[in-house]
């Protein structure tokens, strides 16, 4: 069924209510958007091509200032309050919400800055583990939040690299920067083509007969971590057989799919896989930029198509709900095409429908997926959204 979603306005009055109920005085408000990513699955940890979208679900952070070294932080949707003194940040992975806040604040004062104390309440919209990148918008709302009450500024991009770094040193997942970047760089009616290697992007439209709707198939299995890092280290080992043959190589960026099976014999058949399916994934945005710059959704579609059967078949990140949602939206009315989207193992799809069709999509696929599974899914239409700021 389609997931309600409260205006920005009746957020933001609840959100600073809350926050003068805790603090008796009214807070500055950040917000950072989700990102769903079109095309470019697991290429972006290989300096590889990504088409991510910003989308009009944030993570809200109310700040208000503090005269000592103490980070008071309120999570809404965990009813839980922590304290973190920002002489005391250092640490390994808790696999607590909280490593996210304190990664981003150490990593801040890692940098250089000298961070002031805060209160800080937080409240967000996006599914925790969809794969709409929750992580990334709580990263970046909160880097706002802290820089605002700690009286410097920086760069979007040297902001969005910290929050990288963040989650890699304080969560533990080694993720390329296609999420911060997108929470960040987001422009709305568009998508970003980004070059995660040079960090530079183009900005394509979105033509207004299209919807993204995103099937969210309510089920995180547990592996996702792990695997994911995993997926990377296959990427790594290919990368380092393939360089005795190909010296100049840094990244799988680098090898063309012709390169790949003239050395095919040199690497184990998993990790062929896996370097075959980010190769040609690359090939795929490439491509999928080339049919949205001129309008063609139909070519489009099929690149979308393509991208999933390459990640559940050589990457081996899908699930049986995910594929579920693919062959129910392959058979809908109006629908160019689908995908799954974000790391794996569960999370969401995205399909590219025609937005006439859009509201009979949604209700095809949310009968045929509680039938075919038992669950009900969460079903968004997605439009492209700005980046993060301050409300």
């Amino acid at each position: 069924m389609p997931n309600p979603v409260l205006s920005c306005e009746s957020i933001s009055d609840a959100l600073s209510k809350r926050f003068q109920q805790l603090h008796g005085a009214p807070p500055k408000i950040f917000r950072a958007p989700g990102r769903v990513n079109l095309i470019g699955e697991h290429t972006d940890y290989n300096d590889g091509y990504v088409m991510p979208i910003a989308i009009e679900l944030y993570t809200w952070v109310a700040a208000g200032k503090r005269d000592d070294r103490i980070l008071h932080v309120h999570s809404v949707h965990f009813g839980e309050t922590i304290e973190l003194p920002l002489d005391e940040l250092a640490g390994s992975p808790r696999q607590h919400w909280s490593d996210y806040i304190r990664g981003v604040a150490a990593v801040l004062e890692s940098s250089g800055q000298k961070l002031s104390g805060a209160n800080l309440v937080i409240h967000g919209e996006l599914p925790l583990g969809a794969g709409l990148s929750s992580s990334a918008s709580l990263e970046v709302s909160t880097a706002l939040a802290v820089m605002w009450t700690s009286n410097f500024e920086l760069s979007p991009l040297k902001m969005a690299r910290l929050c990288q770094q963040a989650e890699h040193e304080y969560a533990g997942t080694r993720c390329g920067m296609m999420d911060q970047f997108a929470t960040t760089f987001g422009r709305s009616h568009h998508a970003l083509m980004l070059d995660c290697r040079s960090f530079q992007y183009k900005l394509l439209p979105i033509p207004a007969e299209a919807s993204f709707v995103v099937s969210n198939t309510m089920v995180r299995h547990e592996l996702a971590a792990g695997e994911y890092n995993r997926r990377r280290a296959d990427c790594e080992m290919g990368v380092r057989i393939l360089r005795q043959h190909l010296p100049g190589i840094v990244a799988l960026r680098d090898v063309t799919l012709a390169d790949l099976e003239l050395h095919k014999t040199e690497l184990p058949e998993e990790v062929y896989r896996r370097c075959r399916h980010v190769i040609s994934e690359n090939q795929r945005v490439l491509g999928a930029a080339e049919a949205l710059q001129v309008g063609d959704l139909d070519r489009f579609g099929q690149f979308m198509y393509e991208s999933h059967r390459s990640l559940r078949c050589d990457y081996q990140v899908s699930s049986p709900e995910l594929d579920v949602l693919v062959e129910l939206a392959s058979g809908c009315q109006g629908v160019y095409g689908t995908r799954m989207t974000g790391g794996g193992f569960g999370g969401c799809t995205v399909s590219l429908v025609r937005s006439h069709e859009a509201e009979r999509f949604l209700s095809r696929i949310a009968e045929g997926y509680a039938r075919a599974t038992g669950l009900i899914p969460a079903i968004y239409v997605c439009s492209a959204a700005e980046g993060a700021g301050v409300w």
